[in-house]
C-alpha cells in the first residue's frame, strides 16, 4: 500500500424513484447553458486568425503580421494585444461569478441562467456590430458575466435536480453542451472565413446570440430545484418538485434529509466567512485545486488556439481550421464516454485514465515538436509528422473529453453542502476563470520562448494532479448530494479535518469505511 492512502467508497442512501421524462428534459435544457462558453472558447481562436478582424482592430497587430519575415513557427501569432482581447472575457466572467452567487441563493438557480443568458445575448449583438475596440471589448465584458452567471448556476442545478445514482450522467450534460458549443463554433469559423468581403467574423461573432437565446428561453421554463424552493421557504412547492421529478410519492425520506441540510444551511449567515472553517477544509481545498488543476492541463491551449498553432506547423489556412473542427469533433463524442461510464466506473477511474492518456499524448507532441522544428522553430513540418500531430492532439483531447473535462465541473458542484453551496460554487468558477485567463494570456508568449518545452510543462502538472486525485480525491458516486460530509468523514486524510459534531444527516444503514481502492 503505497503512500498509506486508504480512499473510501462512495455509499449512502439509495432513495425511491427514477429517472422520470421530466427531469431527463429539465437537466437537457439546463445543461445548455454550457453552449455559450463553449461556443465562444471555439469562435475566439477563429476570428483573431482572419486578416480582416486584425485589420479593423488590431492593425498593428495585422501589419506586423504580413512584414514578419521570420520562419520561427513557436513565434508566429505572439501578441499580448491580441490573447488580450481573448482572454478579457475570463476576468469578467471571474468577477461575475462572486455576484452569481448571492442571486442563486437569494432567488434560485434558473433566475441565475436567465441573467446569464440575457446578459450573453446583448454582448453577442455588440461585439457583432462593433465599430471600434471600445464596442469589442464591452461586448466581451458582457459575454464574461453571461458565462461566470451560467457555469456558477448550472452544474448547482444540475447536481440538485438528478438522482445520485444518476448525477454524474446527467450533470455532465454541461460539459457536453460546452464541446457542442465549441465544435459549432469550430464549423462556423470554417464556413465564415470563406465569406468575400471581410466580414465573416462579424458573422462568427453576432451568431453567439443563438446559444445565448437557446440559454434565456429554456430558463424561462426550468422548475427551481426542491433544494433552492427549501433553502427559500417553499416547502410545499418543494415537496410537489421533489414528487414529480422523483417519479414516486415515497419522497419522505429525501425531503427530511433536505430540510435537515436546510436547516443548518439557514444558521450560516456569512457563507463567504464559513467556507473557511476547518470542517470544510477538504471541499474548499477541492474547489481550488480542480480547476486550477483544469487549466495546467493544457487544454485551453489547444481548444483556444488550434487555428493558430496548426496553421503555424505549416498547416495553411483552411487545413488549420479544418484540423481545429475535427479537434472539436473529437472532444464532443469523447464526452460521451464519460456520460455512460462516469456512475458506473467512478470519478477517480475517469480522472486516472484521462491523466495517463494526457501525460502520454502531450509528451508526443512535445517530442515531435522537438524533432521537426528543434528549438529555432525554422524547421519543416512533413506531412507525416504533421498527420502523427493531429493524431495525438485527438488523443490528448479524448482523454482530456472524459476526465478533467467534465469532472473539473461535475466534482465541485456536488461536495458543498447547502448553507455554502453558492458561495462553493462561484470559488469554483472564479479559479477556473482566473487561470483560463492566465493560460490564454500567456500561452503564447510561453510557446515562443519555451519552444516544443512547453508541452514538456503541462506535462508535469498532468503528473502532479493525476497524483493529487489518487491520494486526495474519495470516490463520490452514487453518494446523495446532502450525504457528502460522510465520504470526508471516511477519507484516510480528510477525516482529520470533520468531527463526529460536524456530521447532521441521516447516517442510519449508512456503511462507513469500506474501502473501495488502495494505493
Amino acid at each position: 500500500m503505497a503512500g498509506g492512502a486508504i480512499v473510501q467508497s462512495g455509499s449512502g442512501k439509495e432513495y425511491p424513484g427514477n429517472l422520470t421524462v421530466f427531469v431527463f428534459f429539465t437537466c437537457v435544457v439546463a445543461a445548455t447553458g454550457g453552449l455559450i462558453f463553449g461556443y465562444d472558447i471555439g469562435i475566439s481562436g477563429g476570428v483573431t486568425t482572419m486578416d480582416s478582424f486584425l485589420e479593423e482592430f488590431f492593425p498593428d497587430v495585422y501589419r506586423n503580421k504580413k512584414r514578419d519575415t521570420s520562419n520561427n513557427k513557436y513565434c508566429t501569432f505572439d501578441s499580448q494585444l491580441l490573447t488580450t482581447f481573448t482572454s478579457s472575457l475570463y476576468l469578467a466572467a471571474l468577477i461575475a461569478s462572486f455576484f452569481a452567487s448571492t442571486v442563486t441563493r437569494a432567488f434560485g438557480r434558473r433566475w441565475s441562467m436567465l441573467g446569464g443568458g440575457i446578459t450573453f445575448l446583448v454582448g453577442a449583438a455588440i461585439n457583432g456590430a462593433a465599430q471600434n475596440v471600445l464596442m469589442l471589448i464591452l461586448g466581451r465584458i458582457l459575454l464574461g458575466i453571461g458565462v461566470g452567471f451560467a457555469n456558477q448556476s448550472v452544474p448547482l442545478y444540475l447536481s440538485e435536480m438528478a438522482p445520485a445514482r444518476l448525477r454524474g450522467m446527467l450533470n455532465i450534460g454541461f460539459q457536453l453542451m460546452i464541446t457542442t458549443g465549441i465544435l459549432c463554433a469550430d464549423l462556423i469559423n470554417y464556413g465564415t472565413a470563406k465569406i468575400k468581403g471581410g466580414w465573416g467574423w462579424r458573422v462568427g461573432l453576432a451568431l453567439a446570440a443563438v446559444p445565448a437565446a437557446i440559454v434565456t428561453v429554456g430558463a424561462l421554463f426550468l422548475p427551481d430545484t426542491p433544494n433552492s424552493l427549501i433553502e427559500r421557504g417553499h416547502s410545499e412547492q418543494a415537496k410537489r418538485m421533489l414528487r414529480r421529478i422523483r417519479g414516486t410519492d415515497d419522497i419522505l425520506d429525501e425531503y427530511d434529509d433536505l430540510v435537515a441540510a436546510s436547516e443548518e444551511s439557514k444558521l450560516v449567515k456569512h457563507p463567504w466567512a464559513n467556507i473557511t472553517q476547518r470542517k470544510y477544509r477538504p471541499q474548499l481545498t477541492m474547489a481550488i485545486l480542480i480547476p486550477f488543476f483544469q487549466q495546467l492541463t493544457g487544454i485551453n491551449v489547444i481548444m483556444f488556439y488550434a487555428p493558430e498553432l496548426f496553421k503555424a506547423m505549416d498547416f495553411g489556412d483552411d487545413a488549420s481550421l479544418m484540423s481545429a473542427v475535427i479537434t472539436g469533433a473529437v472532444n464532443m463524442v469523447a464526452t460521451f464516454v464519460s456520460i455512460f461510464t462516469v456512475d458506473k466506473l467512478g470519478r477517480r477511474k475517469l480522472f486516472l485514465e484521462g491523466g495517463l492518456q494526457m501525460l502520454t499524448s502531450q509528451f508526443v507532441i512535445g517530442t515531435l515538436m522537438a524533432i521537426t522544428l528543434g528549438t529555432s522553430g525554422e524547421g519543416h513540418f512533413p506531412k507525416t509528422y504533421a498527420g502523427f500531430l493531429v493524431l495525438f492532439v485527438c488523443i490528448y483531447v479524448m482523454g482530456f473529453a472524459w476526465s478533467w473535462g467534465p469532472l473539473g465541473w461535475l466534482v465541485p458542484s456536488e461536495i458543498f453542502p447547502l448553507e455554502i453551496r453558492s458561495a462553493g460554487q462561484s470559488i469554483n468558477v472564479s479559479v477556473n476563470m482566473l487561470f483560463t485567463f492566465v493560460i490564454a494570456q500567456a500561452f503564447l508568449a510561453m510557446l515562443c520562448r519555451f519552444k516544443f518545452g512547453i508541452f514538456y510543462f503541462f506535462c508535469g502538472w498532468v503528473v502532479i494532479m493525476t497524483a493529487f486525485i489518487a491520494l486526495f480525491l474519495p470516490e463520490t458516486k452514487n453518494v446523495p448530494i446532502e450525504e457528502m460530509v460522510l465520504v470526508w468523514k471516511g477519507h484516510w486524510f480528510w477525516s482529520r479535518f470533520i468531527s463526529d459534531d460536524d456530521i447532521h444527516v441521516g447516517t442510519t444503514n449508512v456503511e462507513m469505511g469500506k474501502p473501495n481502492s488502495e494505493f
